[in-house]
């Protein structure tokens, strides 16, 4: 369930991710395509290099077999291209975790919070530039390349798929939450410190039910 920004998807230039080549002028109405090849060739530098600051204009375009110029069109500077990017792999999350199945109510919750960490594992350079400020959204804000509502709403979809499975547990008798928003943001920061610090410190003696650890008691579930 990949965002279509991400990859060589339907119409995407074969030279995306080959670094090589000159791409082939599109025809008229064929924009979108460009659009969608300029994404897949940040895409590729990105998961290669595993750094957000090796994703420049100059390094997309060489990548994709255009002119510079060629990106301006379609984004405005490097950090429409991050957001772009930024954008779809939330998407990309939200789509794992609307999959998680279960048995029952709390099943189904912890399934969604092992997504949320497989997630971070299987893709950690899009994780990433999710949560670690490779763009600057304020700046975008203030020189019109993004709206509040925009720079706001990242993982909006994605925090309410942790508060719609909270509130069936509660609903179901699985969890004592008073608040399943707020329990649902608390959840998420869990699993966001754990999943960091995971990355971070690979070679740590990390408990094998360490996940249970953090999700069970700021859910609330009932023993």
């Amino acid at each position: 369930m990949m965002s279509s920004g991400f990859g060589l998807g339907p119409g995407a230039s074969p030279h995306a991710g080959s670094g090589a080549g000159t791409r082939a002028r599109n025809r008229r109405g064929e924009g979108a395509r460009l659009r969608d090849d300029i994404l897949a060739g940040a895409a590729a530098i990105l998961d290669e290099t595993g750094d957000g600051q090796a994703v420049t204009l100059r390094a997309v375009a060489r990548r994709v077999g255009i002119s510079a110029p060629s990106i301006y069109p379609h984004f405005a500077d490097r950090d429409a291209i991050l957001f772009a990017l930024t954008r779809a792999a939330f998407a990309e999350l939200t789509d794992r975790l609307q999959a998680a199945q279960g048995v029952d109510a709390e099943d189904r919750l912890i399934s969604v919070c092992n997504a949320y960490l497989d997630f971070a594992v299987t893709h950690p350079e899009r994780y990433r530039i999710m949560f670690g400020g490779v763009f600057d959204g304020a700046r975008a804000v203030a020189d019109g390349t993004l709206t509040v509502e925009e720079a706001t709403g990242l993982g909006r979809d994605a925090l309410q798929v942790i508060v719609e499975s909270l509130d069936a547990c509660v609903q179901s008798g699985q969890s004592s939450s008073t608040n399943t928003f707020a329990d649902a943001v608390a959840l998420w920061l869990g699993l966001h410190g754990l999943a960091h610090q995971r990355s971070v410190v690979p070679g740590f003696p990390w408990p094998a039910d360490i996940a249970a650890r953090v999700i069970r008691p700021l859910a609330h579930l009932v023993p």
